[in-house]
């Protein structure tokens, strides 16, 4: 079954775990479409970590944030799953709260309510009572929070080493993959 996924850049810092997660998932024959959104500060962050350009593919589509007549504000167009990644503690509580002022905060808000699969990579220390009374609120709607905290049991070298365990790990919360590495 072909699948649709809608990827929220935020503001956080981390921009190498969506530029990563993408190449990923065109990878997977699976999926036939990745919307692209950035918010005004994720496109801010991601210039400034100076991450990779977007790839080149018929796959990706994208998406200007303010932009509500957009394919992925609406139900009816069928998008499968959502990834935030990275998700700033502020693109959080929009969703927290259901705003749906921008496309993110929507295409979130219509994952929830479809009760879509949607995931908030979320990259923040330390966390503030409000920032975990969001999660909670998030999570009780339906979304998996997934806390961008690297793991060294496999020994990185690289800095690809860190940052692709987690985004297999996401893949596998969708049944796209298995986690590459494996406590043993």
């Amino acid at each position: 079954m072909k699948r649709k996924i809608i990827i929220g850049i935020t503001g956080a810092s981390g921009h190498v775990y969506a530029r990563n997660l993408i190449d990923l998932l065109l990878n997977i024959s699976e999926i036939e479409e990745i919307a692209i959104v950035f918010s005004e500060n994720g496109q801010k962050v991601w210039d400034y970590e100076k991450t990779e350009s977007l790839p080149k593919s018929k796959k990706i589509k994208i998406f200007e944030n303010d932009n509500l007549f957009a394919a992925p504000s609406s139900g009816s167009a069928m998008y499968s799953d959502m990834i935030v990644i990275p998700c700033s503690m502020g693109s959080l509580a929009r969703i927290a709260s259901g705003s749906a002022d921008n496309l993110i905060a929507r295409a979130a808000d219509v994952m929830l309510k479809e009760r879509r699969k949607l995931i908030l990579a979320v990259r923040e220390a330390p966390f503030s009572l409000i920032h975990l009374r969001n999660m909670t609120g998030v999570t009780e709607a339906g979304a998996i929070i997934f806390s961008l905290s690297p793991f060294f049991y496999h020994h990185p070298k690289e800095i690809i080493d860190i940052v692709q365990p987690l985004n297999s790990r996401i893949l596998s919360l969708l049944g796209l993959d298995d986690p590459q590495i494996k406590w043993k």
